[in-house]
């Protein structure tokens, strides 16, 4: 009941709050914005395009990066993801100082306050370092985005072409959670390339340099929906610390579903998620219709955790095999793609053994193995994020990122510039995210972007100066108090002495022979000490 009444609050809360995350914001999915292509919204604030008038942002020509790509997709002109967004749109809002967003109404991550001018940390934690009201709040915020239509963001139902170049809209409203699913869909879908062909070896999120940026942006993203829907402006992404685990066991009714005794395909009707409907996960069926997902439901969650190929995975990941990540000195390395050796991120993806470094078509560990052993809707890539399994996830992928990052600190040049797979260059935009956000910005510590891992907390020097800046002060008042104390103690310690030594001596010399101490000096005693020492 408590449940019911929480969850109904924040359906109240909704229309409160702005919402503004990627794709297709509403307000730019006319004919004329798609023929013009130009994405500047008015910020409500003042209402000019992109908060121009309150020196929010400007409406600007989009630049593109001309570094070379690599030869996995040999095509050119044939998608609408390539050279994003300019397919869409080539003017979009750019926005000054530390405001953000496709209308620039946003703070960038890490700050807040009315003028974005604060500085922000917040903590992910371990899902089982939630409280039961902490648990709860956050499953009903997953059900809440998952029954409310994004009031500012649209998905399209049909490519640029068949929108007659944008003079035939096709756009259709999405929930929030979906809006999230879909946009995981499109940038890891095949290319259509006509009748009834398609191009496999493309993904603008997965199989290179981008992987970790990438999803990245999506958590926090997500992370920021979720706190303008409900107005908990401290809300983070739990994670679920797999390391070393035997089962799933946040695959309980207690967290995100347990399996359903009837069928364990699907999740036990005492869990909210067992009436989950996915969408975008029947990739073969667009392919062969030549068609975009379109958000329809397409039937309920599955999940059969461990019962899965074990000889593709055998396991869940180790800490061991976490550790051996964490060794590769190099972020990525060769063709930068899902056969790349000795490459951290490739590592971590899962197309590289964790024991060798070593890429094995033949396996999936790491962050994939932990797909595959799944078994289930999570364990197909375009629709993975279905699972609210994939967030608890990939906030833990994540924060090994972050554990690599702040071992080795690399620069920014570390991150490939050019000759990665299409869409993972340094300076290319993220698939599909309006507004624009590069791969190599991402490439940066947690901490800049506003968050920590509370496994990987460290002291802050700041916090630290403000605790004890009180006490010095209290300490500065009294020094003279303590000062005349600390010579009043000295001359009582001296006279004491003075007289325990007068004593020692004259009953030292009333003991007979065979009592009498084998070393009384303190030359003696520092004496044996050196000698014991040697």
């Amino acid at each position: 009941m408590r449940g019911r009444m929480l969850l109904a609050a924040l359906y109240c809360l909704l229309w409160s709050f702005q919402a503004s995350v990627g794709q297709f914001p509403r307000a730019c999915a006319s004919s004329k914005n798609l023929m013009e292509k130009e994405c500047c919204p008015k910020w409500r604030g003042d209402r000019s395009p992109c908060g121009q008038l309150s020196g929010r942002g400007s409406c600007q020509d989009v630049i593109l990066s001309n570094a070379p790509s690599g030869p996995q997709f040999p095509f050119a002109g044939v998608d609408d993801r390539e050279s994003w967004p300019s397919v869409f749109y080539n003017r979009t809002c750019q926005c000054f100082g530390n405001f953000m967003g496709f209308n620039c109404g946003d703070c960038k991550f890490g700050f807040g306050g009315r003028n974005c001018t604060e500085r922000r940390l917040l903590v992910r934690r371990s899902i089982f370092d939630l409280s039961v009201p902490e648990k709860n709040k956050f499953l009903a915020y997953l059900t809440l985005a998952k029954h409310t239509t994004s009031p500012d963001y649209v998905i399209p139902i049909g490519t640029y072409g068949q929108m007659n170049n944008g003079s035939k809209p096709m756009f259709k409203d999405i929930t929030i959670y979906d809006l999230f699913v879909w946009m995981h869909y499109y940038a890891s879908r095949d290319t259509l390339l006509g009748g009834s062909e398609v191009w496999k070896n493309i993904d603008f999120a997965h199989e290179a340099s981008g992987f970790l940026p990438w999803h990245r942006v999506f958590l926090l993203l997500w992370e920021q929906e979720i706190q303008k829907l409900t107005g908990d402006e401290n809300f983070t992404i739990p994670y679920w610390d797999w390391r070393d685990a035997e089962n799933c066991d946040v695959c309980t009714d207690e967290y995100i579903g347990g399996r359903n005794p009837a069928n364990p395909n699907l999740i036990s009707p005492a869990s909210v998620f067992s009436s989950w409907q996915t969408v975008c996960s029947r990739l073969d069926d667009y392919n062969s219709r030549q068609a975009l997902c379109n958000g329809t439901p397409e039937g309920p969650l599955l999940r059969n955790p461990g019962n899965h190929d074990k000889a593709r995975t055998p396991r869940l990941p180790s800490s061991e095999d976490v550790e051996f990540c964490l060794n590769l000195i190099h972020y990525d390395s060769g063709p930068m793609d899902k056969t790349a050796n000795f490459s951290f991120r490739n590592t971590l993806e899962g197309f590289a053994s964790p024991f060798t470094g070593i890429a094995d078509a033949f396996r999936s560990s790491m962050h994939n193995g932990l797909h595959i052993y799944m078994n289930g809707t999570i364990s197909q890539v375009q629709g993975s994020a279905n699972d609210p399994l994939f967030l608890l996830h990939h906030a833990f992928v994540d924060s090994i990122f972050e554990r690599w990052f702040r071992r080795y600190h690399p620069p920014q040049e570390v991150y490939p510039e050019a000759n990665a797979p299409i869409g993972h260059n340094r300076d290319f935009y993220m698939v599909p995210f309006i507004p624009l956000y590069r791969n190599g910005d991402f490439f940066i510590s947690s901490r800049d972007l506003g968050y920590d891992y509370s496994y990987l907390q460290e002291p802050d020097p700041v916090f630290f100066q403000d605790y004890i800046k009180s006490y010095l002060e209290q300490a500065s008042r009294i020094w003279p108090w303590l000062l005349g104390a600390a010579l009043v103690g000295s001359v009582l310690t001296a006279v004491l002495g003075g007289l325990t030594t007068l004593l020692c001596r004259r009953k030292r010399g009333q003991l007979p022979e065979e009592k009498q101490p084998l070393l009384m000096e303190n030359e003696d005693y520092h004496n044996l000490l050196y000698q014991s020492h040697l």
